[in-house]
């Protein structure tokens, strides 16, 4: 028999469920209320009359029997019309079967149902793999071209459920799992087939059943099974049509008149420009007020010229290869350029605020930055609940599915401090990569699986199929709307050209280029549908492809008239009153960064303070708390409290900080506190600096996922959002920034050159050799600096503020801070500078808590301001004359220097200097410091391995500095592959020798420039 007659077998004897007799009434007791939907009747439950007990007893009482049996019976007696209201004789159907002559069959009855019952939630579950998705008609979507078996793909796998062919006219009993029926609860064999078949299996498939909410699957089931839901009004189709022709008809201007220019164009998915207008469409009338979207390359211009609507003659100007940069830096390809647009939407009649992030050519690198633009937006709107500010993300195929920044991506989508509220993914998939087979570029059957991970559904749709395609985007964004969770549609297409119009297809996929050769057009297709059904006319066609035409010509003739490129116009991050209308800074200058002390103070109580009552923390927090009010008191702050100042004082003039990264919250080296947790009660826990001010900014601090390339790009994407927030993000150790260096390189250091964006991301990353190994102990500074744009041999020559002209001209700033008072000032400046650049900060360990490492007051309070070089302030300055040696250093090598002159007594022979900010390098201040010691031997000092640190930067800025006729000697560790031992014997052993070499002033003697 089938196998759900074995089922019932092994699953009799387990006792869930149990029938009783009590006096003359029968008594059923099987846990009624158990199940949050309502089940169907059980195999387990069959014996040779246990239909007949379970009929009976629901006929005395419905609520003698389990809830499941009660739905069975009901629905069994509404589908005899001749029952009457009170009288519940059997009905028809249940004394056609249920109740039939022998045992046998009153088992088969309930075996049927329950086969059906499972027939539908197998095309529910499996249904997208035998779906028509793919245009060309050659492959099927998922790779491993699978055909569940439990599909009706041919009539002999109706022996599966135990039917065959004379079954199919027989009536069964729908589920409540399902709304094929639409207003029918019952519906022959056949027929339910038939609509599974129309549900499941044509042009769109959906996935979804791995999802564990009920209600999300009943929200889904509802949507793509009730019958004739995916109905479009006349004009809907013509309005669908038209977006057609503009999305068809600019791809063919544009390959009239660029035949040779690479531009990624849409061709064979023009239906991707209606579905975006579909997205945005129905958000704008479900209140989204702001859209910011992020896409690869493929149909970038497209996109511009129809959904954000940039203006035409802008767009066709680029490809004049004499047009001339009117802005510093080097630009982009037209096909990486964003653009940010408020208009109004034609569809509602709302403002709607348009932005396309500009992005590199690294795939899927972007989608982090505009997570963390997105968020920004909703935070500094209010938008708590996503329903003013949305993200759409496009992906290729191949790289939705090779590009680990995706899940990295996906992950964040539901963390409290990184949320969204729901994303909508589009997939352009065009079933290949740049040349290569999808059966060679991923493991998974679909490139949308890793989206199974965050329950997100997913929608493949055929794009060929443009009705289909809207009623999916349609559906993806009321699924937005309602849950507020990402979804994803994977649009099912082809690319009609190779990876650009220059490349040749044929040489890889032959079979599949000579069937894309013979391939009809989309809009061919759909225009002569709504032709054939009267919805437009043939001359009505021709007039809106002429209309767009004329727009396109037009457009064309007065791009001629373009001689310069602004990148500006091309913008999509405007920070509104912040620049000149020129987009220039207001000013060159920045005020002091100290403050009054009564604020030092007041801050400092707060962070040694705890601002809830009958808040029980931990005694070693209490101990931490205890020691910054002793330092408070003293007039003195270690590396925390200088942060906490900085922070703190932002936050009273208006400036939200924000800090994030892994175990920032505590600090990795249990330093910070900045959230304090109840150690008696669960979940409890304060931020007490946003109990410092009233009516101050507001401070985020949050602990990130264990991810460093996706969190750093959506903290660069908060940063974006406004000039007026400082947004910082502190690597667990600044080892583990190189896997972010995709943000660091793309977006970080060239941003601002090729985009004209200005960003002050901020970026902490712990650095310093002190023996805990390769990967715990450089932050790689020598790559920050080798990517800073000074030129090494040209000493500059500024008017007016040398340092903030500097500041101006350079891609980013480099610090390695060796006081908490100038931790504190650079963070200030950061925000008071008139302009914004990245700053990098490498950021101490064992400085943290060393005695030596901690600042007065008098260093913080008003007028002073971040030095760029600390001078030597002992007795080497008093007599510079009498000076053999000066060190010039950064960071911590400084306290180990200073130790060893103190025990060696040559603090007047040897002068150190501090050089804090390494990058813009400080030409002004080095040349002033070697003017002063003009008799002494100059030396640089690192902890660093000779190959790796900051060597190789600061030598020939030093010989500029000296026209080259005197050497800068170097002292530190000899070349390494890695960044340090491993061994601590080794470790000492490296320092004491560079440490002795430092300090032997006959070192160098003999030695040749």
């Amino acid at each position: 028999m089938s196998q759900f007659r074995s089922l019932a077998g092994v699953l009799r004897g387990t006792g869930l469920w149990m029938l009783g007799r009590n006096g003359p009434g029968r008594v059923f007791n099987p846990h009624r209320g158990c199940s949050s939907g309502v089940a169907q009747p059980s195999p387990s439950v069959l014996s040779s009359s246990y239909v007949e007990e379970m009929y009976y007893a629901w006929l005395e009482d419905p609520k003698n029997v389990h809830e499941s049996w009660d739905a069975y019976f009901s629905n069994a007696q509404a589908s005899n019309p001749a029952g009457g209201g009170e009288d519940r004789r059997p009905s028809t159907l249940l004394q056609g079967r249920a109740m039939s002559q022998t045992p046998a069959m009153s088992q088969k009855v309930v075996e049927d149902h329950l086969a059906v019952h499972n027939l539908i939630r197998a095309y529910q579950i499996r249904g997208h793999h035998v779906a028509q998705l793919d245009p060309l008609g050659i492959l099927t979507a998922d790779v491993d071209s699978f055909v569940p078996s439990d599909l009706i793909t041919t009539i002999d796998k109706l022996g599966f459920y135990g039917f065959d062919e004379s079954d199919l006219d027989k009536t069964f009993q729908l589920p409540s799992t399902t709304f094929i029926g639409g207003h029918e609860t019952t519906l022959p064999l056949r027929e339910i087939i038939h609509r599974l078949e129309t549900t499941y299996c044509g042009h769109i498939g959906v996935e979804f059943m791995f999802i564990n909410n009920v209600e999300q699957c009943q929200w889904i089931r509802q949507k793509f099974e009730t019958p004739g839901i995916m109905k479009f009004t006349d004009r809907e189709k013509r309005t669908l049509l038209a977006r057609l022709v503009r999305s068809t008809r600019f791809e063919d201007f544009l390959a009239r008149k660029w035949s040779s220019e690479k531009r990624f164009g849409l061709e064979g998915c023009e239906v991707l420009i209606p579905a975006l207008k579909m997205i945005i469409d129905k958000s704008s009338a479900a209140g989204v007020e702001s859209v910011i979207m992020g896409m690869p390359h493929r149909g970038r211009l497209n996109v511009l010229a129809n959904v954000v609507r940039k203006d035409l003659d802008q767009i066709f100007c680029q490809f004049d290869p004499k047009l001339e940069a009117a802005d510093e830096g080097s630009g982009d390809v037209k096909y990486h350029l964003g653009m940010y647009h408020e208009r109004i939407n034609r569809e509602t009649d709302k403002n709607i605020t348009l932005s396309l992030m500009a992005n590199p050519s690294h795939l899927e690198a972007v989608d982090p930055v505009v997570q963390g633009k997105t968020k920004a937006e909703q935070f500094y709107r209010g938008d708590t609940e996503g329903k003013k500010v949305m993200s759409i993300l496009m992906h290729g195929d191949a790289a939705f599915a090779g590009q680990g920044v995706v899940y990295e991506t996906f992950h964040l989508s539901e963390l409290p401090s990184y949320t969204t509220l729901g994303t909508i993914h589009v997939v352009v998939n065009n079933q290949i990569g740049f040349t290569t087979d999808p059966r060679m570029a991923r493991s998974s059957p679909y490139p949308t699986d890793v989206a199974r991970v965050v329950n997100a559904p997913i929608f493949h749709v055929n794009a060929d199929d443009p009705e289909a395609v809207m009623y999916v985007c349609r559906v993806a964004a009321e699924w937005r709307s309602t849950f507020n969770k990402d979804v994803v549609i994977d649009l099912v297409c082809y690319r009609r050209f190779g990876h650009n119009e220059m490349d040749e297809p044929m040489f890889t996929q032959p079979l599949m280029y000579k069937q894309i050769r013979k391939q009809e057009h989309v809009l061919k297709n759909y225009a002569d549908k709504l032709i054939s059904e009267g919805v437009v006319t043939l001359q009505e066609f021709e007039e809106e492809v002429a209309k767009y035409d004329k727009i396109c010509e037009e457009a064309y003739t007065s791009s001629k008239d373009e001689k310069i490129l602004h990148i500006r116009h091309w913008l999509d991050s405007p920070w509104p009153n912040f620049f000149t209308a020129e987009g220039e800074p207001k000013c060159m200058n920045y005020p002091p960064t100290g403050l009054p002390e009564e604020f030092l103070k007041h801050i400092g109580e707060a962070a040694s303070s705890i601002p809830l009552q009958d808040f029980s923390i931990h005694s070693g927090v209490s101990r931490i708390l205890r020691g910054r009010a002793d330092m408070v008191s003293k007039r003195t702050v270690d590396w925390a409290l200088g942060e906490y100042m900085a922070f703190g004082s932002l936050l009273k003039e208006g400036t939200h900080v924000r800090l994030s990264g892994q175990d920032v919250e505590r600090g990795t080296f249990s330093h910070r506190h900045h959230v304090l947790h109840d150690q008696e009660v669960d979940k409890r826990f304060c931020v007490p600096m946003n109990h410092l001010w009233p009516n101050q900014a507001p401070y985020t601090v949050c602990n990130s996922s264990l991810s460093e390339y996706g969190v750093l790009g959506f903290e660069l994407g908060f940063a974006m959002a406004s000039p007026n927030a400082l947004v910082c993000w502190e690597a667990q150790f600044g080892d583990f920034h190189n896997t972010a260096q995709c943000i660091i390189d793309q977006f970080i250091s060239s941003g601002q050159a090729k985009w004209v964006r200005n960003n002050g991301i901020v970026l902490l990353l712990p650095h310093g050799m002190e023996g805990m190994g390769p990967e715990h102990s450089s932050a790689r500074p020598e790559r920050f600096l080798q990517m800073s744009k000074d030129d090494p041999d040209r000493y500059p020559e500024f008017t007016g503020d040398f340092e903030v002209q500097q500041l101006y001209d350079c891609n980013w700033i480099v610090v390695n801070c060796s006081t908490p008072a100038n931790y504190f000032h650079v963070l200030r400046r950061q925000i008071l500078l008139p302009f914004r650049k990245p700053l990098i900060i490498f950021t101490p360990k064992s400085l943290l808590r060393l005695p030596e490492a901690r600042s007065s007051f008098d260093e913080m309070t008003t007028g002073t301001k971040f030095r760029r070089i600390i001078p030597d302030e002992g007795s080497a300055s008093q007599n510079p004359s009498k000076v053999k040696r000066v060190i010039f250093c950064t960071g911590k090598v400084y306290y180990e220097l200073a130790k060893e002159r103190k025990q060696l007594k040559l603090e007047d022979a040897v002068a150190i200097v501090r050089m804090e900010q390494i990058s813009p390098f400080p030409f002004d201040l080095i040349k002033a410091e070697v003017e002063l010691y003009a008799n002494a031997e100059l030396v640089w000092c690192q902890e660093e391995h000779k190959n790796m640190g900051y060597y190789d930067y600061v030598r020939p800025r030093f010989l500029t500095v000296l026209s080259n006729k005197k050497p800068v000697w170097y002292v530190g560790r000899d070349p390494a592959a890695a960044p340090a031992t491993g061994n601590k014997f080794t470790h000492l052993a490296e320092l004491k020798r560079f440490m002795d070499t430092a300090f032997d002033l006959n070192a160098f003697e003999g030695r040749s420039f």
